[in-house]
């Protein structure tokens, strides 16, 4: 799923392309993706471009008297630009947005149709936001209500959007990693300095991702938006040593979704238990790096 570092390096990308630009078609492949009904999809034609910004990972962007598109990429929808508008043949397209200086166009692999627009008036926008305080302009008394608000483990915590926006599950790793902490600690558990290091971790994360993400598309557009990349330290590493201390990263599968860890740097040494590998090897299963 693209996270708050590449929806940024997607804005950076579109406005010089569609900032002052008129939307003068907008042509929708997919009836699962437009979620709203009213204002229509001909109200926002022959408007032009006013702004673009992020709500969490949800791409807006602004027209003219009120109107905006918001556009949310789930887990497996992209953009991709077009210097003019062709005709949508691809079964994985699901619209094409025409502008006076280009095509952005709405990709989705698979076949479950997750990636959402909406077209809605300034006036319900705020309905739009799940609610999740920005990391890096929250200061630490605000980060910390946000992330004790309800008791669950950080891996959670950190990508739940009604309280931190735009982290998923990727940098929610990179973000622990940094700050060595368990995913699996529970956020009621946590000492006031270890609050502060994720704080510190996590503004220091998303910073350094977004500028390197935007610094890697240069002037072009953003075209291999995925969650993985060579350059993190754990996430998508499995098997492969830490960078820090050179021990194996280790991951759980919970609910078909991945979480990397180094035992070293975060849990003392500690395997923690995968359920499904744990459940079938049993007395098997390796508690500590020693016994692996």
């Amino acid at each position: 799923m693209p996270e708050l570092p590449e929806i940024e390096a997607y804005l950076a990308a579109l406005r010089p392309r569609i900032l002052d630009a008129t939307l003068t078609d907008l042509r929708i492949a997919s009836f699962a993706l437009l979620r709203t009904v009213e204002p229509p999809v001909e109200s926002t034609l022959s408007r032009s471009v006013v702004g673009l910004h992020r709500i969490g990972k949800r791409i807006v962007i602004d027209l003219e008297d009120g109107l905006h598109l918001v556009i949310h990429l789930m887990v497996a929808g992209r953009l991709k630009w077009m210097e003019a508008p062709s005709a949508i043949t691809r079964r994985n397209t699901l619209a094409a947005f025409d502008f006076s200086s280009g095509s952005l166009i709405l990709t989705e692999a698979g076949t479950r149709r997750r990636a959402s627009l909406k077209i809605v008036h300034t006036a319900d926008l705020a309905g739009i936001d799940p609610g999740g305080i920005e990391v890096g302009d929250a200061t630490l008394t605000q980060f910390t209500e946000a992330l004790v608000r309800e008791r669950h483990t950080l891996k959670r915590a950190l990508t739940d959007a009604r309280h931190l926006a735009g982290i998923g599950g990727a940098f929610a790793d990179e973000i622990l990693h940094s700050a060595r902490l368990s995913p699996t600690q529970m956020t009621t558990n946590l000492s006031p300095s270890e609050i502060a290091a994720l704080h510190h971790a996590a503004r220091e994360v998303l910073s350094m991702w977004t500028d390197k993400r935007i610094a890697e598309t240069g002037q072009g557009f953003p075209d291999k938006v995925t969650a993985f990349h060579p350059d993190m330290a754990v996430h998508g590493k499995f098997n492969e040593p830490c960078p820090v201390c050179g021990t194996r990263i280790e991951r759980i599968v919970t609910a078909g979704r991945e979480t990397n860890y180094c035992p070293t740097c975060q849990t003392g040494g500690k395997i923690l238990k995968d359920r499904a590998l744990s459940r079938l090897l049993k007395q098997d299963w390796p508690k500590t790096v020693e016994e692996r």
